[in-house]
């Protein structure tokens, strides 16, 4: 199933065709699991956050703007985004800063093993295109779940910058995907 299907799958969502978001589930739900896997390391939890996600997809498909983009993209935003919330509601406020440098692990998990095939070495080339400080505040971000306060004070850069780092990067990723 194609980018253009997905969208159709996600745009008829939008219009409560249950048999549409069913089928959306079918096509989607193991990427997103990898990526709710990947980032809250608890099979449990991201099968819970897996089902979390889709509610929202459910709810908010008809905010999803049909494009040259990957609709897939969306998808694992919105998952990405739902995991490091359900990161972050769990940790106590008082909680020792140290203990958020345990939250990412670098070892490759569901996520990146899903994405290991051809496309996962297209990425790989892409990143390696980008300046090193770039690239690592990228896989950090999107591979390891590390928040943009975290990246900018692990770079030394401010937070803004860090947020332009990211952005102009992803426009760079996206660039060299499309070639």
């Amino acid at each position: 199933m194609g980018p253009q299907d997905i969208s159709k799958l996600i745009v008829r969502t939008s219009m409560k065709d249950r048999a549409a978001f069913d089928l959306l589930y079918k096509q989607t739900s193991g990427k997103l699991f990898g990526v709710c896997l990947r980032v809250l390391r608890d099979r449990g939890e991201a099968e819970e956050a897996l089902q979390e996600v889709f509610v929202k997809i459910w709810t908010k498909a008809d905010r999803f703007a049909v494009s040259d983009l990957s609709p897939i993209s969306w998808l694992v935003a919105i998952a990405r985004n739902h995991a490091i919330d359900r990161i972050r509601a769990r940790r106590s406020p008082s909680a020792n800063i140290d203990a958020a440098l345990d939250v990412a692990d670098p070892a490759p998990g569901p996520e990146a093993m899903a994405v290991a095939g051809g496309e996962s070495e297209r990425i790989h080339h892409c990143l390696d295109e980008l300046e090193k400080d770039r690239a690592a505040a990228v896989r950090g971000a999107y591979l390891n779940g590390e928040s943009y306060a975290e990246l900018a004070e692990r770079h030394r850069v401010p937070l803004n910058t860090m947020r332009t780092w990211l952005r102009r990067s992803l426009l760079k990723l996206r660039e060299c995907l499309e070639r």
